[in-house]
């Protein structure tokens, strides 16, 4: 299966080399010549299989309605025995209609009154069509050595006089729709010649300025800035053309863009760096002052633990070695939830926010924060990572810069998408000022979170206060 579709591949490949290898007007005049050509294949087929399922339906129901005709004006003729009259009416029968190839007449018991064959009737042509019992119809194809024919057994007074045999061939109607076909395939075929001769002069309206505008292109490609594209016409082409002269002045402008885009991206890297330093250093502190100190007043309290023999003192030492060692676990906890809080991981987005809150209300009492969480399960690791993040940081925000007194935090789902929404009553800042100065680091990292994900995310400040909006698909 696999060599299959490789062969396939290689095949479409080869196609689309071909196809794409070939000029604008071999393309054009391709495209024109094999759309005439399908549309009037297309068109002759349906016609074609049209008029021959219509005439031949009318076929079928002139062979009805001249057999009635003849079922019952060959009753009076048989009651009189009239043979001939019964004769010359088949005769004129087969004179007046064109396609009718037979008629004869079978009396009750199967015999032959009357026939237009210029000799016995064939008893084959008797057997093919059995006579129909009562008043019943009946209508068989078969194949003859002229082709197609359609035989009509009609009663004759409900059977008891016997019944009209008609046969009628498709010979002449089948004439009809092949002169058709072939007037309409040689109209399809004019029109896909008038069709070459206007693609030619099509391709040379179109060729003509792209070919300029080529030659523009490569003018430019040589750092020629100044070129501009000629106008020729007030078409598309001409919109193209003026289109491209835009794109030309707007290149320089684009450039200086870019250069500035650079700059801005190596101070955010820079600025990102620095923070990276400066909270290896937090870390490094905190080891130092929290955990390594503790950890030498362990060291103390022990050597004087083996030094001292009163029983009062080793338990009060005891007392304050257990101390330290609590507030050495809590701070290295704590550490580590700053780091990457365990919670996330194991409980979920919903707990780890609360956590974080309980932990917030204690590092900024004068805050009175507001939360509310409405998960009925848990996100994907990365958006619970994602919104962690972003909250923590507009928080942190919030309770350094705003002199705020309340914060509110809001994370729903709806509409296969998790919301989250961080609002303030602090003093606000300026959103564009800010983002296009691109100093703040924490700003920026909450933006691109957010657009990894494919979300969103708005920032909204006045002097009321600062409200931040974060959506992201799930």
């Amino acid at each position: 299966m696999p060599t299959r579709f490789a062969g396939a591949r290689h095949w479409l490949d080869r196609l689309r080399i071909l196809v794409t290898g070939v000029s604008v007007q071999t393309k054009i005049m391709g495209m024109v010549l094999g759309l005439t050509i399908s549309l009037g294949l297309a068109v002759t087929l349906q016609v074609r299989g049209v008029m021959h399922e219509t005439l031949l339906a009318e076929l079928d129901n002139r062979g009805f309605s001249v057999a009635s005709d003849l079922s019952g004006r060959t009753a009076a003729l048989i009651l009189d025995n009239n043979l001939y009259g019964l004769n010359n009416l088949l005769a004129d029968t087969l004179r007046n209609h064109p396609d009718t190839r037979y008629a004869f007449v079978l009396d009750a018991d199967g015999h032959v009154l009357a026939q237009t064959f210029t000799e016995r009737t064939p008893v084959e042509v008797i057997v093919i069509n059995p006579v129909p019992p009562g008043n019943q119809v009946r209508h068989v194809h078969y194949e003859a050595a002229e082709g197609q024919m359609h035989d009509f057994a009609m009663p004759i007074l409900n059977g008891k006089l016997g019944v009209v045999r008609l046969g009628l061939a498709e010979t002449r109607l089948l004439r009809i729709i092949d002169d058709t076909t072939e007037r309409m395939l040689l109209t399809t075929v004019f029109v896909a010649l008038v069709g070459i001769l206007a693609a030619l002069l099509l391709t040379w309206l179109i060729t003509r300025p792209i070919l300029d505008l080529v030659t523009t292109t490569e003018q430019l490609r040589r750092g020629d800035l100044s070129v501009r594209a000629p106008h020729w016409t007030e078409d598309e082409i001409g919109a193209l053309s003026d289109a491209f002269n835009q794109m030309v002045e707007a290149l320089e402008d684009s450039h200086h863009l870019v250069e500035q885009k650079e700059i801005a991206r190596s101070h955010l890297l820079s600025r990102l760096i620095s923070a990276q330093e400066e909270e290896r250093k937090r870390i490094a502190r905190e080891l130092h002052d929290s955990v390594g100190q503790a950890l030498t007043s362990i060291l103390v309290n022990i050597k004087l633990l083996d030094q001292s023999a009163d029983p009062q003192t080793l338990h009060a030492r005891m007392v304050e070695l257990r101390r330290i060692v609590d507030e050495t676990l809590a701070a290295v906890r704590l550490l580590s939830r700053e780091l990457r809080p365990s919670t996330l991981d194991d409980l979920g987005l919903a707990a780890a926010l609360e956590r974080y809150v309980n932990e917030f209300a204690v590092r900024y009492p004068h805050l009175n924060v507001d939360l509310h969480c409405t998960l009925p399960n848990r996100l994907p690791s990365n958006v619970e990572t994602s919104l962690y993040r972003i909250i923590q940081e507009a928080m942190t925000n919030t309770a350094r810069h705003s002199r705020a007194s309340a914060l509110s935090v809001v994370v729903s789902r709806r509409d296969g998408a998790v919301q989250a929404i961080v609002e303030d009553n602090g003093a606000g800042f300026d959103v564009v000022a800010k983002r296009r100065a691109g100093s703040s680091v924490g700003l920026h990292s909450m933006i691109e979170r957010s657009e990894l994900l494919g979300g969103a995310i708005d920032i909204e400040s006045n002097a009321d206060g600062t409200t931040v909006y974060v959506e992201i698909p799930v």
